[in-house]
């Protein structure tokens, strides 16, 4: 298996990058987790989109984004493994260069996260701290947490 990623700005994704991102986050967030909400939030515009590919194929993807436009911090949300590609360790691999990508095109600093709460114990494992009580965010036991 060969691993790649790339990090681009919503004005840099071609149409299908596009496509394939949005298609990969409805088929997890809407139709696996039986969770209807509001992906197109107007904030993928003002961010970056980390596509990560195993063999060429798209299998995760997360979104980053700047101070001031979902927290105070510098943060990383929208976080999915296609179905087809989980129990690789691809995980803790798409966080890394998250973190990685994050420090790159925002400087070195605190990172925020909203994590459903059954993963808080595989992003504690990646330096991040539970922060506040669990909430619900669409039906998901969620839980902030942050990376200093």
């Amino acid at each position: 298996m060969t691993f790649s990623h790339s990090i681009k700005s919503f004005d840099e994704l071609t149409n299908h990058e596009m496509y394939n991102m949005l298609r990969l986050r409805s088929d997890v967030f809407v139709v696996e987790q039986n969770c209807p909400y509001l992906d197109l939030d107007n904030k993928d515009q003002k961010g970056f989109h980390l596509l990560y590919y195993v063999d060429n194929e798209l299998a995760g993807v997360t979104r980053l984004l700047p101070k001031g436009i979902s927290y105070d911090e510098v943060s990383i949300g929208r976080v999915v493994i296609a179905k087809s590609h989980r129990g690789l360790g691809l995980g803790a691999k798409l966080m890394e260069a998250s973190i990685a990508g994050c420090e790159e095109k925002f400087g070195k600093g605190p990172i925020r996260i909203s994590a459903q709460y059954h993963l808080s114990k595989f992003y504690q494992s990646l330096g991040f701290a539970e922060q506040g009580e669990v909430y619900d965010e669409d039906g998901i036991p969620h839980i902030g947490m942050l990376r200093a």
